[in-house]
Order: structure tokens, then sequence, then C-alpha cells
């Protein structure tokens, strides 16, 4: 079954918020990882601190839902000690032979769940975190091949569960570069459009929360090589993310997240401001 994926349609095998399917192995390393830990006297909220993440990532990593990061891995020896350690490590090496558009999904998933930083540039849909219920049911609708009823119900209940983040880490900065194009287009009509516009409006009043949108005429525009996303790991290391039909890739390696890093930078300085932006929002509205 698809899942939810940053922007419209979902990817073959991925999960925003909603909850992809369960692969064998990571079931596996979850049921590994749980008994390691109860083996140690640990329960959930006080092996989270230990290895440096929230209890609930670590329920979901348990259940087989989230990738298990590296490190993870890293930390785990001085919570659970050196066997255990060797024993949760072995036990992820058979994931990294089964990996595929799940694994960068659920990989990505946890990333951004831990992320201090989190940038969106989109050009082809409003970013998963950013739609209102009326424009999630829109897109969904129009997806092909067609979801069954229960998946479309689960698609849209899992994106309004992921857009939690954006209240539930006030300490987490949250970057959003949306092309105008986007809110012209008027996607399902208009008031699914002005539920998106008043959205953007109430959502860009967070102060952790940050929406820009690229103006229609913009000559020296960054962002011709398409959508992209980038996380800060509590680390300050960066990860960027690319999604398009049916595929996604996660991108590790510094020098090109660097490179992503840099577009983002720019095409931050080419978008409207945060303050120019409410001001087109609230037009645009009016303007219906």
């Amino acid at each position: 079954m698809a899942t939810d994926g940053n922007g419209g349609g979902g990817t073959a095998g991925q999960g925003g918020g909603c909850e992809p399917e369960l692969s064998d192995s990571l079931k596996t390393f979850g049921a590994v990882l749980k008994a390691l830990r109860e083996e140690a006297d640990l329960t959930q909220e006080q092996f989270a601190p230990l290895v440096r993440y929230s209890a609930a990532y670590i329920a979901k990593i348990e259940q087989g839902k989230r990738f298990p990061p590296r490190e993870l891995l890293d930390r785990s020896e001085e919570a659970l000690g050196a066997v255990a350690a060797r024993v949760l490590k072995a036990a992820a090496r058979s994931l990294t032979r089964k990996a595929g558009l799940a694994t960068w999904f659920r990989q990505w998933a946890g990333i951004e769940e831990e992320a201090i930083s989190l940038y969106s540039y989109e050009c082809a849909v409003i970013p998963g975190l950013l739609q209102p219920e009326p424009y999630i049911r829109a897109l969904f609708d129009r997806r092909l091949p067609p979801l069954a009823e229960e998946q479309f119900e689960q698609q849209v209940t899992a994106r309004l569960e992921r857009q939690r983040l954006l209240r539930e880490r006030p300490n987490s900065t949250f970057s959003f570069i949306v092309e105008q194009a986007l809110l012209d287009r008027r996607l399902a009509g208009t008031e699914v459009t002005r539920a998106l516009l008043s959205s953007l409006l109430d959502v860009g009043r967070l102060r952790n929360v940050e929406i820009q949108i690229m103006p229609l005429v913009q000559e020296d525009h960054a962002g011709f090589e398409g959508p992209l996303y980038l996380a800060e790991t509590a680390e300050n290391r960066w990860v960027g993310y690319v999604e398009a039909h049916d595929c996604s890739m996660l991108i590790t390696d510094p020098k090109a997240a660097s490179a992503m890093l840099q577009r983002y930078g720019k095409m931050r300085s080419q978008a409207l401001s945060h303050q120019a932006t409410a001001s087109l929002l609230e037009q645009m509205r009016g303007a219906l």
C-alpha cells in the first residue's frame, strides 16, 4: 500500500506521519531492541534519554515503524552493555540488505521527528506539514491509482497526525518556501483554497515556523532543480531528502547536503519575507 510522503500523492512504501507498512526485518529489529531493553530492566521512558531520543520515537522503533538511526546503535552500548550492543548491531545488519523506498522514508521520518531544524522547498504541492484537511482530502481524492476508502481515511488521518510536530516541538525551527503558483492554482476550488490560505496564516503565526512565498516572477531563482527537504539533527548534522513520482532518496553525504543547504539559503533571500508573505496571503484570501 502506498503511504504518506511529504507531498501530495505519497510514495510506494513511504510514511510521513502515516505508519508505513511493516517489514519483517524492521519488526524483528524492534523486537530485539525491546527484549534487550527489558532485560536491562529499563522502561521506554528510562531508556530514551540514555540514547538521547524521545520515548515516543523509541516506541515506534520497537514496533517496527521507524528505521533505527545509526546513532542509536552507537549509544546503545552505554545504556544496555557491550553484549547487548553487539546483538543489536547484528540485528541492524539485516536491515541494510533490504534497503528500499520504505527504508528511505522510515529513516527520514525518524530524522524529521527529532530534527532541531527542518527546511522545505516545494514547487509541486503544498508541503505535507502545512496542508489543512480539505486540501489533504483533495490531493488524495486525485491520487492515481485511486485509494480504497480505508486507505484514503488512513492517509488523511496520518498526515494530520504528523502535523503535530509543528506544535509539539516548539524549540525546533521550521522553514517553508512555497511557490506562489501553488496558491494561484486554486486546487479543488475556492473553498479549499480559502481553507489553505487561512491555515497558512494560522501556522505562520507560530514562533518556530517561517513561511515564505516565492513570487511568480523571480528572475534569479535557485530552486530550478526541484523540491528539497533538509533536516538538522541533534548532533548538528544536515541530512537531505527528495521525493518525486513514487520514489524517494535520503541524502546523507555531507557535500551533497551542504550543496542543498546553499541552494535553500539562496532561495530564502529570493523569496518574499515572512511578513510580506503574510500580507500576500491576506490579500489572496480577500480576493477569493
